[in-house]
């Protein structure tokens, strides 16, 4: 980091800027300048899919890691389709939107405890999980089956089931994405949603699941870059004091961990810029700030020198990053405090999706299957996680095809005296999907239709097989059903 030779109260003060940041880096191997900056107070680091090649390595990166500091070391894994410890595999677990469907939360429990001791053993202590949001827009394209579904008391029960089994083995919660992205039809990667709802609805709908978080205890919060009017009016929620301290902190009465969504985002860089909305952030209530995985070292730096600056001419106070450096301290001792032993792994996970998968309809029994899988253009949020069946039907022809870039009357021939099994990923969005499918199914009725994602579409097929999510666990859950 930057180094500041003024005085010690300048020295003091970058120690204090430095604590409110979670940086990322390339590669899996810790760069010398993370090393020296955790020992010079940086708050933390939020690992990504290319950080990740096997658990062992994991573990190695992350006691290297800890060996220069007391940290937070953060990732997203919510299993299902978002993970980063099987990014490249895909998930061994359903996502939420397959365990609300189930409705056990003891299951919910359950399968966020096995994730909880999948991360203590590769020296993970924060988990940016659960996403508590309120999926009641079928268009969302952020969210989806990361919820657990559309009903804010059920939201609500699995939010808190999921929170309890990540903390019970020593890895913080962080409930996401406050104050409630489930509304949205815009990705706050690339712009700032709108949840444009009255005061007795945001209550009722939006904030019901984060209130039970804080009564279960949650560690940490994390913002949404989302604009809510009523109560943030022009700006995202991790900008606004009205949200983060008035809403969270004061109506809500919050006292834990506030952490922001990736400030690499659009939603904030296309708007107040990467150093100004750190500074704005901290000022409106936010404790940790996750730059995401984009800003390089200099940025970093730039960061740094942006918030420093704000608190020389006033706009953030000194107090501001008093409280933030005060609750992430009560945090990285409560990871002391509570550190444990994982347990020894199980097949939960699968369970969990056998539990989540539905059958409408009967699948007759396989004959040379030819499959048919739509390619669905992956997420910021997820990244390209694999997904499909490749590893559960090795006896069938699988091809993955752009909906808008294939003939489907070739599809047809190739299937021809063959099982047709048609695969999608939440085909409501995606209008070529739909007709593609159609298409298929109105020359061929006994074919098969596996939705991967929330299953808004059902056509009218021979069988219909919903997963609730493409998670690798969904995926062999689904294929058991066809080969039974």
């Amino acid at each position: 980091m930057a180094e500041f030779h003024a005085s010690p109260g300048d020295r003091s003060l970058h120690r204090l800027v430095a604590g409110t940041l979670l940086v990322a880096f390339q590669g899996t191997t810790a760069p010398d300048w993370v090393l020296r900056d955790l020992e010079a107070g940086l708050g933390g680091v939020t690992l990504f899919g290319f950080n990740v090649e096997e658990p062992e390595q994991l573990a190695a990166l992350t006691g290297r890691l800890r060996g220069a500091g007391d940290l937070v070391v953060s990732l997203d894994e919510e299993g299902g389709d978002v993970t980063r410890l099987a990014y490249h595999t895909g998930s061994p677990y359903p996502g939420n939107a397959a365990l609300g469907a189930v409705d056990d939360v003891e299951l919910t429990r359950s399968v966020y405890r096995s994730i909880g001791d999948d991360l203590v053993r590769c020296g993970v202590n924060l988990d940016m999980a659960p996403s508590a949001d309120v999926n009641s827009a079928d268009d969302n394209p952020v969210i989806g089956t990361r919820a657990f579904g559309n009903s804010p008391d059920l939201v609500s029960r699995h939010t808190v089931a999921a929170v309890h089994g990540l903390q019970e083995v020593g890895v913080a919660a962080c409930v996401k994405h406050f104050p409630g992205h489930g509304a949205t039809q815009q990705d706050s990667h690339l712009e700032i949603p709108v949840v444009d709802v009255d005061l007795d609805t945001l209550h009722a709908r939006e904030l019901a699941p984060f209130r039970a978080a804080i009564e279960a205890g949650t560690k940490s919060i994390m913002t949404a870059h989302v604009r809510v009017p009523v109560v943030t009016g022009d700006v995202p929620a991790t900008l606004s004091h009205a949200a983060l301290t008035e809403l969270l902190r004061g109506e809500l009465g919050y006292d834990g961990v506030v952490i922001t969504d990736a400030l690499d985002m659009h939603a904030i860089t296309k708007s107040v810029g990467l150093g100004g909305g750190a500074a704005l952030s901290l000022a409106a209530g936010s404790d940790l700030l996750c730059l995401g995985p984009l800003p390089t070292e200099q940025q970093v730096r730039e960061v740094i020198e942006e918030i420093f600056a704000a608190v020389r001419d006033g706009r953030l106070p000194l107090s501001r990053l008093e409280e933030s450096a005060e609750r992430t301290a009560k945090l990285l001792a409560w990871f002391g405090e509570s550190r444990r032993e994982a347990s020894e792994q199980t097949v939960i996970g699968l369970d969990a999706a056998r539990r989540a998968v539905s059958l409408t309809g009967a699948a007759s029994p396989l004959v040379d299957p030819f499959v048919v899988e739509l390619d669905t253009p992956p997420t910021i949020a997820v990244g390209d996680v694999p997904w499909g069946f490749a590893p559960w039907l090795p006896q069938a022809e699988i091809v993955r095809v752009k909906p808008s870039e294939v003939d489907r009357r070739v599809l047809l021939e190739r299937a021809a005296g063959r099982s047709l099994v048609i695969v999608v990923k939440d085909a409501h969005r995606y209008p070529e999907s739909r007709e593609l499918v159609s298409g298929l199914l109105a020359a061929r009725s006994d074919a098969v239709v596996i939705e991967m994602g929330l299953p808004i579409w059902r056509p009218q097929a021979a069988a219909y097989i919903a997963t609730y999510g493409a998670a690798r666990a969904n995926a062999q859950a689904a294929a058991e059903l066809l080969t039974v």
